[in-house]
């Protein structure tokens, strides 16, 4: 419980500014309209983001105090206040030629208007997001790794781990794959968003070469218990050690995630307000499950559920790149990702129940 005392207080003063608002806009039945709403969202976010807990708990088990409070407390604010209000806002400043005071005066006073500007340019979010988490996912599924899930599949791959260009080359060919599906006067905005996307990535994974400095590929990196920790995520041991670079990593990582978030979220409300709150809480609860699966070993625990987050990564990714021709509801999204998570977590109770008996 302690885990999560802060976010139940959190979400106990969100509710209270949801039910100001609400009210202040229409009386009662607005505020039981706006806390309605704001609980809807917050159970869509931490649905669709549990998978971005237990990767970003595989990275955060080997950082010292120091770096894990930053990622809490920084790395919180970044999330809350960053991704889910000042970022669709900067969008929609770039992309609609507007002042940032004049599009915040637009989210306030004319909500419809300003998620329209936001959906208008849902596909190339959705594809700059999409290019970085099938990166990920990638990167993952031809890493070298000592246990596998689905053996048939993650074996073969195997063979591709010392190959360093293959992630980029599979996702350069889903990139041109996605650009075919839209209609050529947006060709060149999601072509561009792909490869900003790509690059995104490919600079983090060159900053934490950096900062490793004389490093090499076959270094033991182990965590603040002296643990060995085992690179399954296909990330160097820079990032696995915290700093920086690891910093950078997770917070790209959550914003890629937050995307669909987002824009799902005008699909349901147009109140930016109520948008900031209910995905606010849902950020909340993932940093703390973030914390809650380091502190408790759940992945040592659970041999698959790694595996899982990662697939439910390459899923949301390929759901992300076919948005930009087909529109898949957010409940689909989310029901995705959780059943794979917990298949993973069955499949790793009879793992260690078949490992048990030897």
């Amino acid at each position: 419980m302690r885990h999560f005392l802060f976010d139940i207080i959190f979400t106990a003063v969100c509710f209270v500014i949801a039910a100001w608002w609400g009210y202040s806009q229409g009386g009662v039945s607005a505020m039981l309209m706006a806390l309605g709403i704001t609980a809807i969202l917050a159970i869509m976010e931490v649905s669709l983001s549990f998978d971005n807990a237990v990767v970003n708990a595989s990275i955060l088990k080997g950082w010292n105090e120091f770096w894990k409070k930053i990622f809490l407390t920084v790395g919180i604010l970044i999330a809350v206040f960053g991704m889910r209000l000042v970022f669709p806002i900067v969008i929609v400043a770039v992309t609609a030629n507007l002042g940032m005071i004049e599009v915040v005066d637009l989210a306030l006073n004319n909500p419809s208007k300003y998620a329209e500007h936001l959906n208008a340019h849902h596909e190339e979010i959705s594809v700059f997001g999409g290019m970085f988490l099938l990166l990920v996912f990638l990167k993952f599924m031809f890493s070298d790794k000592d246990i596998h899930w689905f053996g048939w599949l993650e074996s073969r791959l195997v063979r591709f781990s010392k190959v360093d260009a293959m992630s980029v080359f599979v996702a350069l060919a889903v990139l041109m794959v996605a650009v075919g599906l839209v209609e050529e006067t947006k060709q060149a905005a999601i072509l561009t968003a792909g490869i900003w996307g790509i690059l995104v990535y490919l600079g983090v994974s060159v900053l934490s070469a950096l900062l490793e400095g004389e490093s090499h590929d076959d270094e033991v990196v182990y965590d603040t218990k002296g643990n060995v920790i085992t690179n399954t995520a296909g990330v160097s041991p820079v990032i696995l050690k915290g700093g920086v670079a690891g910093f950078l990593y997770l917070e790209v990582l959550d914003a890629s995630f937050s995307f669909d978030g987002v824009i799902g979220a005008f699909a349901i409300t147009n109140d930016v307000i109520i948008i900031m709150l209910g995905l606010a809480i849902g950020a909340m609860f993932v940093r703390s499950m973030t914390i809650y699966l380091v502190e408790k070993g759940t992945l040592s625990e659970f041999v698959y559920l790694e595996h899982g987050a990662h697939y439910a990564i390459g899923a949301l990714a390929v759901i992300m790149l076919l948005s930009v021709k087909v529109s898949v509801p957010e409940i689909i999204t989310g029901l995705i990702g959780v059943t794979l998570i917990v298949w993973s977590v069955f499949n790793s109770i009879a793992y260690n129940k078949r490992h048990a008996n030897k």
